[in-house]
């Protein structure tokens, strides 16, 4: 069974699929989300690829990848933590892609664990 941390992990390439046709960003998964979520995407060509996380009010919360990739399909996990490694507040979050001149952004939410 896949044993998902607070820490954010290599970005993982994911086998057999090929090279993909298109830039693409998907929903996060599970979403609504506590305390982790996997964050998947494709490029198309070989790119600078950076994969951040930003709150409601615009800041950078975490940059998840910063590094040149060859086109595939890609997925990393978020474990809800800043650059210091410090848990963030439950809320409302927007993950950004920006890979060849393209940017795409997805919103996700953190709900609180302790709730019910």
């Amino acid at each position: 069974m896949l044993d998902i941390t607070d820490i954010v992990t290599d970005v993982e390439s994911i086998p057999g699929e090929g090279i993909p046709g298109n830039f693409q960003l998907y929903q996060n998964y599970p979403n609504p989300f506590n305390p982790s979520t996997l964050i998947s995407y494709q490029i198309s060509e070989i790119s600078q690829v950076r994969l951040v996380i930003y709150n409601v009010l615009g800041q950078k919360i975490k940059t998840l990848v910063d590094q040149k990739l060859e086109p595939g399909n890609y997925s990393t996990v978020w474990g809800a933590t800043n650059e210091f490694g410090k848990r963030v507040s439950a809320g409302l979050y927007f993950y950004q892609l920006h890979a060849g001149g393209m940017v795409k952004t997805q919103k996700m939410v953190l709900i609180d664990g302790s709730v019910g």
